[in-house]
């Protein structure tokens, strides 16, 4: 372990927040500011393309105006399809898949701070460039620039991942997990809200440039404030780096790390579990943030500042659940109510089973806009209780390849993110309420048969390829006492 500089020691006595919390914000920040960039267009593609007239003769088909707007949604000059417009939405996700598991082996190597910096730092860059790219190449280029940032921000999870396992306590591990996994609940609702805002007053292109920003500047403070793990950290509190080390102990990179177990990895059954629920969880996730803002529009009839609140208020109660949540599991499990494997799969069985219900029901509420409106907060709300279930599942089964494991899962269930858009664009080709209703009652099916297996065979203990040669202190602890009862037992056999 490396020895703490005398400046850094001087330095750490001005902050008041413990560093594992600074890291905890800045990585919530960092979601945040990567789901912003991410939905944006999701926005700002309803004042993109052209209006479409509705022609269809059922009644039930589209929504008409109400007074509780001022003025539907107002079309651009852009030609683009329901298919090209879901293609143009999934292609952010082509890219983002491509950098998880060089973005997990990367954070385990060397890291998660820079592997997660440089990530949000080009997204940023790219989300800057998209309105030139627009302008100057139509749909085409959108696509390209999309995959490019797909490519950035494709890095974050698995680097987060691995900065987590390095950072957070196991009895900490659901509170402040939920509070950084929340960020992507609060960017949504955030560039939902504010694009909405923005471009019914500065116009589409100032989204990109804001949110794109931001993103810089959130770099900036990141690198000065964050380091990898906290026997790196130069100005770290002495007691603080004592207690994670006794905590958590010390996870050594590089040459000490041995090569990745994949074959471990890959045939173990509760990680096909948990891959089989983030399947589900990215499938309702993407449906609604991709394209809740586009039914809003094009069903509802609302126009694009009523869309960027109506398409935010879901998050906010997803939002305020997965904090809740995480505060929830993490005393079920320090008070002993159930194992941490139970506690996950409860979580994910209630962000899976309600959603799934409530979704198809916004469906057969018609244009009833209050009543579709609060079925679809509830339906995200309880999908919130995914970030204390099976997205605190990695951190669970190996703190040492965490990041891997992430990068496996996550990018398993982005390639929905690729699938969901467009396949929403072909069954939709004239955006009405019957045809959304499929979409719904086939997001219902992949939620449930997911749950179903997760709640099955998923585990939350730490698993047998977790074999690094430096183990969590609390897992060597348990590993102790289980060896010392076994020893106790086996002398008592021999006696009698």
């Amino acid at each position: 372990m490396t020895q703490q500089p005398q400046w850094g020691i001087s330095l750490s006595r001005y902050f008041v927040i413990p560093q594992r919390v600074i890291l905890a914000i800045m990585g919530f920040l960092a979601i945040l500011n990567a789901y912003t960039m991410r939905v944006c267009l999701s926005q700002a593609i309803t004042v993109l393309v052209v209006k479409r007239n509705s022609t269809d003769d059922d009644s039930e088909a589209i929504c008409e105006a109400d007074d509780i707007d001022e003025g539907t949604s107002i079309g651009g000059d852009f030609e683009w399809s329901e298919e090209l417009q879901g293609l143009i939405l999934s292609s952010f996700y082509i890219g983002y898949i491509v950098t998880h598991i060089p973005g997990g082996l990367l954070a385990e190597k060397f890291g998660g701070k820079w592997t997660l910096g440089l990530g949000i730092l080009s997204t940023a860059v790219f989300t800057m460039l998209t309105p030139l790219a627009i302008n100057k190449g139509d749909s085409d280029w959108l696509i390209v620039t999309r995959v490019l940032m797909g490519l950035g921000e494709g890095t974050t999870f698995p680097a987060l991942s691995v900065l987590l396992a390095a950072w957070v306590p196991a009895n900490e591990r659901g509170k402040l997990g939920a509070l950084v996994l929340g960020g992507g609940q609060v960017g949504t609702i955030m560039g939902n809200l504010l694009s909405g805002v923005f471009i019914d007053a500065y116009g589409w292109e100032f989204v990109f440039y804001f949110f794109g920003g931001l993103g810089v500047v959130w770099f900036a403070i990141f690198v000065f404030l964050c380091y990898s793990d906290p026997t790196s950290h130069p100005f770290i509190k002495p007691s603080e780096r004592e207690y994670l080390v006794k905590e958590i102990g010390t996870i050594s990179r590089n040459e000490d790390l041995p090569p990745t177990p994949w074959k471990a990895i890959l045939t173990n059954l509760p990680m096909f579990a948990l891959v089989a629920a983030q399947i589900g969880h990215d499938w309702g996730f993407y449906i609604m943030v991709t394209d809740l803002p586009k039914y809003m529009a094009d069903v509802l009839q609302f126009s694009i500042k009523a869309n960027g609140l109506y398409s935010s208020l879901p998050y906010i109660m997803m939002w305020i659940v997965s904090v809740g949540s995480g505060f929830v599991a993490d005393w079920m499990i320090r008070r002993g109510v159930m194992s941490t494997t139970n506690t996950r799969k409860v979580m994910t069985g209630l962000a899976a089973f309600g959603p799934a219900i409530f979704m198809v029901g916004a469906s057969y509420a018609g244009c009833d806009r209050v009543l579709v409106v609060v079925l679809f907060t509830i339906c995200m709300g309880l999908m919130g209780a995914y970030y204390a279930g099976m997205k605190l599942s990695p951190l669970d089964m190996s703190p040492n390849y965490a990041g891997t494991l992430m990068a496996i899962t996550n990018g398993i269930g982005a390639i929905t993110g690729v699938i969901t858009p467009y396949l929403v664009g072909v069954m939709t080709p004239n955006a009405s309420l019957l045809e959304w209703r499929l979409v719904f009652w086939v997001a219902f099916g992949v939620l449930c048969v997911t749950a179903v297996i997760y709640c099955i065979w998923a585990s939350g203990e730490v698993q047998p390829f977790n074999n690094a040669p430096i183990q969590p202190r609390s897992v060597d602890f348990e590993a102790q006492e289980r060896k010392v009862g076994g020893e106790k037992t086996r002398g008592l056999e021999q006696s009698s």
